[in-house]
């Protein structure tokens, strides 16, 4: 189903935005990767032939709308669109202040729908097309401690149900994927914050594993091979879901 068609991965540099972009490149793909950061974007397109990168912070409108036009204007029409961009932190309610909630708002809710809609402007163009946001257990529920993070998820899962709905019965689907903590670098950084408010490295790695029902970290591969499996036959009636990897019900 996406031999030689287009993918437009954001975040594609590194964690689960990277194993989207590889996998989606062996199997024929022609992947599309952005990000802020030019270093980790070119070592992921240095990987593969089948993937070329281009620099963009997706909370900048004029950015994604000049970044997707030109890659849309070298490769063709996008037809799986990934909005994978985001900034996994969290706040107390007492110590969020505006400028934190809004950093955190307008990569994760305005990027995925600053993403969803430059896509779509060439993906309607075509006769098949994928919207897949990485969102998070925290788009299905509140995470203590983090109201920004989870507003901006729950607002994701608001966009993905909606535009399901807008475009039900076409040839493009919307779907979000859910993860619970995966074993990328946001992990190794929340580590860290535990680590610095008193919590030793081994308690802090425990609390995170036990944060996931299976009692284990998610690997990116398992959520790449979920956003392959949306994109084959066997997923072509599955539409507006929210797409739970967190070793059990949430």
């Amino acid at each position: 189903m996406i031999t030689n068609k287009h993918i437009l991965i954001t975040g594609g540099g590194t964690g689960i935005g990277r194993a989207i972009a590889i996998l989606f490149a062996d199997n024929g793909a022609n992947v599309t990767i952005t990000g802020r950061r030019s270093n980790v974007l070119e070592e992921v397109a240095d990987s593969s032939s089948n993937i070329s990168a281009f620099q963009m912070d997706v909370s900048n409108e004029k950015e994604v709308i000049s970044v997707i036009s030109k890659a849309v204007s070298k490769f063709g029409p996008i037809q799986v669109c990934v909005a994978n961009a985001g900034i996994a932190e969290g706040k107390k309610l007492q110590n969020t202040d505006l400028e934190f909630w809004r950093k955190i708002i307008g990569t994760n809710l305005d990027g995925t729908f600053l993403t969803i809609r430059e896509a779509m402007k060439s993906m309607l163009k075509a006769d098949w097309g994928r919207v897949i946001a990485i969102s998070s257990i925290a788009g299905i529920k509140g995470l203590k401690g983090a109201g920004a993070y989870s507003a901006s998820k729950h607002g994701v899962m608001g966009l993905i149900k909606t535009y399901s709905e807008e475009y039900m019965g076409g040839p493009i689907t919307f779907n979000a994927i859910c993860p619970g903590y995966v074993n990328t670098s946001i992990v190794d950084t929340n580590i860290k914050s535990m680590i610095s408010k008193g919590i030793s490295e081994k308690d802090a790695h425990k609390m995170m594993v036990n944060a996931n029902r299976h009692k284990r970290l998610i690997q990116t591969e398992e959520v790449a091979q979920t956003a392959y499996w949306l994109c084959t036959q066997a997923a072509k009636s599955i539409n507006g879901q929210a797409i739970e990897i967190a070793g059990g019900k949430v």
